[in-house]
């Protein structure tokens, strides 16, 4: 007989590793520590045969028992989560499904992330399809005022540190079009923290419109920005779902749980 192929199956083919899973899993569902009673009734698993599991899982420090009896997911799990954090890449995790949204759209698509006062473009998905010459490449730079990725990052600081932006950068314009007076930045960015998107009409550049969704870790933290560039007449928010929801797929490969209010 040749040998089982494990692509072939999403079971594990050791059946201890599977009960392994499942107590890992059983584990994760409670905050607080939890009785062996408790988790050999959520697995299934007879109450030995979770209690011998559990101690070797004690032993390498991947469960915890605080109290005997008692159980909770250990340090180590931590220690190699951190390990997988520290190799995610936004921009390996981001690019696959960044291609995907300019296949549907056919529209540039920038991956940004804030530095200082400014943001930086650090990826993006084009063709000379799209019927627009690409404004910034891979590692221009533009003011965060004046941009969409950059209003959303904008849109977290508080009164004091917006203030301080203000006045560090002058607000300076590149266009008619720029956003040059505080009172008319906030409310700008106010209407960008009730939708959860933010927009750049015509701000950066003439003639370009753009429309941003941020992405974030598995600490609720902004990490970077997601947006469509486009001539200004050929903005279409019919693209905007479709945006949102790539951001959102990225965020949650970064480790982010969206809740709900």
């Amino acid at each position: 007989m040749p040998p089982r192929d494990p692509t072939q199956s999403n079971q594990p083919s050791v059946q201890v590793i599977e009960r392994i899973f499942q107590l890992l899993d059983a584990l994760a569902r409670h905050d607080e520590p939890v009785s062996l009673k408790t988790l050999a009734e959520e697995t299934g698993l007879h109450a030995s045969t979770a209690h011998r599991i559990l101690n070797d899982l004690v032993l390498g420090r991947f469960v915890e028992r605080p109290q005997p009896g008692t159980y909770r997911l250990g340090l180590r799990l931590l220690e190699l989560g951190n390990l997988v954090k520290a190799r995610l890449d936004v921009r390996e995790v981001a690019i696959g499904p960044m291609r995907e949204l300019h296949r549907q759209i056919q529209q540039p698509v920038n991956l940004s992330v804030r530095q200082g006062d400014e943001i930086i473009y650090i990826e993006r998905a084009y063709s000379e399809r799209s019927g627009m010459q690409v404004v910034r490449a891979i590692g221009g730079r533009a003011p965060l005022h004046l941009t969409s990725v950059g209003k959303l990052f904008l849109a977290q600081e508080d009164p004091q540190r917006l203030r301080a932006y203000a006045t560090r950068t002058g607000l300076a314009g590149n266009t008619p079009n720029s956003i040059t007076q505080l009172s008319v930045l906030e409310r700008e960015l106010a209407q960008c923290r009730r939708l959860g998107v933010a927009r750049d009409n015509e701000e950066l550049e003439p003639g370009v419109r753009c429309m941003a969704a941020g992405i974030y870790d598995d600490q609720g933290r902004l990490v970077a920005g997601l947006s469509i560039s486009a001539p200004a007449n050929r903005i279409d928010e019919g693209w905007l779902p479709k945006l949102q929801a790539t951001a959102a797929q990225i965020s949650a490969a970064l480790g982010y749980k969206a809740t709900r209010g």
